[in-house]
């Protein structure tokens, strides 16, 4: 796998790209937003994006990135405020680790989103629910399970893949709670305690793009399911 490293700080992505050598990556380092543009091709698999950069933000360069690829990207900062991840995963980041972190989250969270985008969209869509409920309306947000479209008000909400992946398991069992492993294991694929973390930001996310927080309720200490009103 081929990675763009995209951080200023010459230590650290001198440190970044030697850990990532150890573990079998290629890599490439970028200093900002004009370098990160310049190596991003059809050769680099990841990005690992700092967003403190000194041409600009990392926020932009991931939403010029997205707008042209689907290359995966991993943000890292040490903005740790939930509201700068679901910000980031509004972008279209796939996951967002905050610093310091540990090397081994790095490296599986890394394999995790590569193998996720890899798999595709079409290995990644859950299956669709037994019965015949195909458009559900959650508190004025209109969820279009045959399109795989979400409006609210008649307009359309962009979601992520997951975002929408995450929408329709829980629509699979309107009103139920779904515990929070079977969400990780058909969306995720995974049981692993970051991403777990990934979910909630997720769920955070899917509420602030709506505009309806009660789209997805939070049953505590079990799970989520979809608002009934």
């Amino acid at each position: 796998m081929r990675v763009l490293v995209v951080e200023d700080d010459d230590r650290v992505a001198g440190a970044l790209c030697d850990l990532l050598g150890r573990h079998g990556f290629a890599t490439a380092r970028a200093a900002g937003v004009t370098q990160a543009l310049a190596q991003l091709d059809d050769a680099v698999d990841l990005v690992l994006l700092d967003l403190m950069l000194p041409d600009g933000d990392g926020f932009d360069l991931c939403a010029r990135i997205r707008a042209s690829r689907d290359v995966p990207i991993v943000m890292t900062t040490a903005r740790s405020d939930l509201r700068w991840r679901v910000h980031g995963l509004h972008l279209g980041a796939d996951d967002y680790l905050v610093k310091p972190y540990d090397a081994r989250e790095l490296i599986a969270r890394m394999l995790a989103v590569h193998r996720r985008v890899a798999s595709g969209a079409r290995a990644a869509r859950p299956p669709a629910p037994a019965d015949d409920v195909r458009v559900l309306d959650v508190g004025g947000v209109r969820i279009d399970l045959g399109r795989r479209e979400v409006t609210v008000a008649d307009r359309p909400v962009a979601l992520t893949r997951k975002e929408l992946a995450l929408l329709e398991v829980l629509a699979e069992h309107p009103g139920l709670v779904v515990r929070r492993e079977r969400l990780l294991s058909r969306v995720w694929r995974s049981a692993h305690e970051f991403d777990a973390h990934t979910l909630d930001v997720h769920v955070a996310a899917v509420r602030s793009k709506t505009g309806v927080r009660s789209v997805i309720e939070t049953v505590r200490g079990v799970g989520y399911r979809l608002g009934t009103g």
